[in-house]
């Protein structure tokens, strides 16, 4: 597992970035970046399980991650705990492919500066995924600039 770090400062408050970030319309706005049609459902409050969800190009059904938010600290900090993997609609936590890289956890912390918003972003990725994220999460934190700065 590698860790990879992103980071990105944003022309609004906390708050308003937050909302850009994780409120459900402009989630799917700036998760464009990492695959087409992407959406959550569940909750963002500590504890809650939810599911990181995209249609799979191979077969048009739901595929995605399998979460539960280990930590939530409103306008400061949100830790997002991948538990496993939704294949063809199905939830796996169990086999092989969902142990290889679970838990895996990606958080996000929202700095003050000065008025602006730093957003720092941590995640743990496999080796082999790690370019591919490198070249989308700056994609989408662009984008969540974009969508916190209108």
């Amino acid at each position: 597992m590698q860790k990879l770090h992103f980071s990105m400062l944003i022309n609004a408050p906390k708050d308003k970035v937050w909302h850009a970030m994780l409120d459900d319309q402009p989630y799917r706005e700036w998760t464009q970046a990492f695959n087409e049609g992407s959406y959550y459902k569940g909750s963002w409050e500590k504890g809650s399980k939810i599911l990181f969800l995209g249609p799979d190009p191979n077969t048009g059904e739901a595929g995605g991650m399998v979460s539960r938010i280990a930590e939530n600290k409103l306008y400061a900090f949100i830790s997002i705990e991948h538990l496993g993997i939704v294949q063809n609609g199905i939830e796996d936590t169990t086999s092989e492919a969902a142990r290889k890289w679970a838990p895996a956890f990606e958080n996000y912390t929202f700095n003050d500066q000065d008025g602006a918003t730093e957003v720092l972003v941590d995640i743990d990725v496999e080796e082999e995924h790690a370019q591919m994220f490198n070249d989308m999460w700056p994609k989408g934190l662009r984008k969540l600039k974009e969508l916190a700065e209108k």
